[in-house]
């Protein structure tokens, strides 16, 4: 689990709804997890933090407030639970992209690129992930 996170906490006005549904369509696609309404987490990297720096310029141009906090540490009552909030989105499509490579008529360049996309929001490096890039480097080679 890392040791170090990255949360943001931010208001934004209700009206016009476009700037919500952009904040957190911008949320989802980064992969991270909402602790309450307006507070979410990801693990601190160079990526999520310049990522989450950008969000928070973006919420105030619109008007909105944002905080953002490094945390050494996050106390949650179900610690596993939180790492498996980050993990079942990105296996899902990894089980996905792997069930896509038995089909005679794939798409390796879209397949690719959903794998860019998901590794992108592995940040527990799962093994499934590893198995996924291993058999589309093999597909690439057939």
């Amino acid at each position: 689990m890392p040791r170090s996170w990255l949360l943001l906490v931010y208001r934004i006005p209700r009206n016009p709804t476009a700037g919500r549904v952009f904040v957190w369509r911008k949320l989802k696609q980064l992969g991270a997890i909402a602790l309450q309404d307006a507070v979410w987490v990801l693990p601190l990297t160079p990526r999520t933090q310049e990522q989450f720096q950008w969000l928070a310029s973006e919420i105030t141009e619109l008007q909105g407030e944002a905080v953002l906090w490094e945390a050494d540490h996050v106390y949650a009552t179900d610690r596993e639970g939180l790492r498996r909030q980050f993990l079942e989105p990105v296996e899902a499509e990894y089980r996905e992209i792997l069930a896509a490579l038995r089909k005679k008529d794939r798409d390796l360049a879209a397949l690719s690129k959903r794998f860019q996309e998901a590794h992108a929001r592995d940040y527990f490096a799962s093994e499934l992930g590893r198995k996924t890039r291993d058999k589309l480097l093999a597909a690439d080679g057939e």
